[in-house]
């Protein structure tokens, strides 16, 4: 693969550069973004090698698109317009059903994988992106009967070159599942933080006080809500749902505490001890 364009040149998107310029020598990487500052950036720091439009990404060999995914949804199928028969386009967002559905008729949709890497941090832009990102983790693909075999093949090789693991599932599963896994993290991690900051206005306080357990769950509050938002909109139901069951184990955990019954409190706790099973066997 020699010339590469990537959609959106952040954390996901600028991280797939840095890898493919790691593996592909040849490689070209073409930045497409809204953002100029973000271009220039992406230039700076050596993760794309130029500036581009969208309207050339005709030639490409492949086109990531990594950006939030209502505009995925609102731009996917003039991407898909402009491509030639040869060329792999990947969107990596983190819900897949609606993207799927948006483009399921479309004339190239033999040219498109939907794929979403199950890796990142709570940066974002040019200056998150970093190398190895993705060594060790799995890349959830959906729906690849849909694509030409031979871009599947080439999809497998990229993914396998930077280290990555496969999972296939359907977009509508991949959505129920990572509103769970993801998602409802992502809203815990922002209404933590939201509360401590409500409860305690003097934030000196917070910082002194605040230990590695604190900071650890609240560390996904740093998120861009550029990104998250779209996220929710996407796959509202799912969330919706998740919120719910979270939102009746707190009340019953507040219940227990409101009785003084430490002792289903303890049991709670202890049979939930065995998540750390299941992540020693995932993670």
């Amino acid at each position: 693969m020699k010339k590469i364009v990537v959609i959106g040149v952040g954390l996901i998107g600028g991280s797939f550069a840095l890898d493919i310029k790691r593996v592909y020598k040849d490689a070209v990487i073409y930045g497409v973004d809204e953002s100029d500052t973000h271009l220039d950036e992406a230039l700076e720091l050596q993760v794309i090698d130029k500036k581009a439009e969208l309207n050339e990404i005709s030639n490409a060999d492949l086109v990531i698109v990594s950006i939030p995914v209502d505009a995925t949804v609102k731009h996917i199928s003039k991407v898909l317009d402009l491509v030639s028969d040869t060329t792999l386009v990947i969107d990596v967002g983190s819900t897949k059903e609606a993207i799927c559905e948006v483009i399921d008729t479309h004339k190239n949709r033999r040219n498109f994988l939907a794929a979403h890497p199950i890796a990142g941090t709570e940066f974002s832009g040019p200056k998150a992106a970093k190398q190895h990102l993705f060594n060790g983790k799995t890349m959830i693909i959906c729906e690849v009967e849909k694509t030409a075999f031979k871009l599947q093949e080439k999809a497998l090789q990229l993914f396998s070159n930077v280290g990555m693991r496969i999972r296939y599932m359907n977009p509508k599963a991949h959505d129920k599942h990572i509103a769970y896994v993801s998602h409802l993290s992502h809203i815990s991690s922002f209404m933590l933080g939201k509360t401590v900051i409500e409860k305690e206005k003097n934030e000196r306080d917070i910082f002194d006080m605040a230990g590695s357990g604190f900071e650890s769950t609240v560390r996904l509050a740093k998120s861009s809500p550029d990104m998250w938002t779209p996220i929710f909109k996407q796959n509202k139901a799912n969330v919706v749902e998740t919120l719910e069951e979270y939102i009746n184990n707190l009340s019953k955990f507040k219940q227990f505490m409101e009785a003084d019954d430490f002792e289903a409190i303890h049991s709670e706790m202890k049979n939930t001890n065995h998540i750390k099973d299941i992540l020693n066997g995932i993670i």
